[in-house]
């Protein structure tokens, strides 16, 4: 080609460009929910745990039924009374995958199936990515369309007597309508800077602890090495000093040749600090102390106890009440008024907080024996 006037030269091989391309140029960060779990959930110690902190212990909180004003905490309902039968419906598996799609997808599609007389048999939760919201006329959802590969079904978001037949659970979106905002996109960045110096930290190891470099040929007189020289030098180099098994071995160099470091120690970089940020920002992402998945350097909390109170109130039990509210109001087309709701009374990180309710309730001479009961939870016997 041809710029005024002039013809361009001929590219020259930029050998050593690509080399450094390869070495500083970093995967791109992935942006689609499957990638995304496989980096995050799958591939990463830090957003895993928290992931499964959260999860697992809103699988562990104590579900109760309220079907009236006069109802109060207590047991688990018996599967006999109506109830029960609703709280029978919701195990701790299902609440621990509606949780862990909620933290990641940011949406939970929880079906419906009934049995032959009409009534919820079971509970089944989607995978979240495979299911499509169609919207009605009016922009509200008409119907759930759920894919797996080339097979789709439609599931009706309500039927001919207006019962549900899927649970749309969400986490607040501030764009979009009709879908909910995981963490793991928020995430993403972090978890990408946390593996990414996991696979450098790796690769310094293979090498010996020792940072990449190049060999510079300097003879004093400009020459350079033929092709022939370059040829058999990268040959030596890639048998006798690359990987980990020639991590350590000394290197005979001709005359001319030296050695120069082209990367950062891991001292220069701060790569403790780097890697500990990251995973901080990974916990605060999912909602979780980092004194909890065993970070170091972060002093919020005065010691576990209270990180673990933390988790519970800001994270744990507002996510539990959310997943609880939305399946009460699916339900509630079969057993009118039902509520789910959680006991905080057989929550164990919660016992310091109840025992200074109870020594400030009973402490108070003011108080009547029957409100007392009544501020603890229960029932008046007069």
């Amino acid at each position: 080609m041809k710029w005024f006037g002039r013809k361009a030269g001929p590219r020259a091989r930029p050998f050593l460009v690509a080399g450094l391309g390869s070495l500083f140029a970093g995967e791109p960060w992935p942006r689609s929910y499957e990638a995304q779990v496989r980096e995050a959930y799958l591939g990463n110690p830090v957003a895993q745990r928290a992931v499964r902190l959260v999860a697992e212990s809103v699988a562990s909180v104590p579900v109760y039924s309220l079907t009236g004003e006069e109802a109060r905490p207590g047991p688990r309902p018996s599967p006999g009374n109506e109830g029960g039968r609703a709280v029978s419906l919701i195990p701790p598996a299902l609440l621990e995958t509606v949780a862990t799609q909620l933290l990641l997808h940011g949406n939970a599609f929880v079906q419906l199936l009934q049995d032959g007389e009409g009534m919820p048999a079971e509970l089944f939760a989607l995978r979240p990515e495979r299911v499509t919201v169609e919207a009605g006329p009016d922009g509200w959802p008409a119907a759930y369309r759920y894919k797996v590969g080339e097979a789709a079904s439609r599931i009706a978001a309500v039927d001919a007597l207006g019962r549900p037949g899927l649970a749309h659970l969400k986490a607040a979106h501030p764009l979009d309508d009709h879908y909910g905002l995981g963490c793991l996109g928020a995430a993403a960045g972090a978890v990408a800077v946390h593996n990414a110096a996991a696979k450098w930290n790796k690769a310094l190891l293979d090498n010996g602890a020792r940072p990449s470099g190049a060999l510079v040929y300097e003879d004093g007189r400009g020459d350079m090495l033929s092709a022939e020289q370059f040829e058999r030098l990268r040959a030596e180099l890639e048998a006798e000093h690359e990987g980990a098994r020639n991590a350590g071995r000394p290197m005979l160099l001709d005359g001319g040749l030296k050695w120069q470091a082209m990367s950062l120690t891991p001292a220069d970089m701060d790569f403790a600090g780097l890697k500990a940020a990251a995973a901080r920002e990974i916990a605060l992402a999912f909602g979780v102390p980092p004194m909890l998945i065993g970070l170091p350097g972060d002093s919020t909390y005065a010691n576990y106890k209270e990180a673990n109170r933390a988790l519970w109130r800001l994270t744990v039990l507002p996510m539990a009440e959310r997943i609880l509210r939305g399946l009460a109001d699916a339900l509630a087309c079969w057993w009118p008024g039902l509520r789910l709701a959680v006991d905080l009374d057989r929550i164990s990180a919660l016992a310091e907080e109840r025992e200074a309710l109870w020594r400030q309730v009973i402490a108070a001479d003011f108080l009547s024996r029957e409100e007392k009961r009544e501020m603890l939870g229960f029932e008046s016997q007069a």
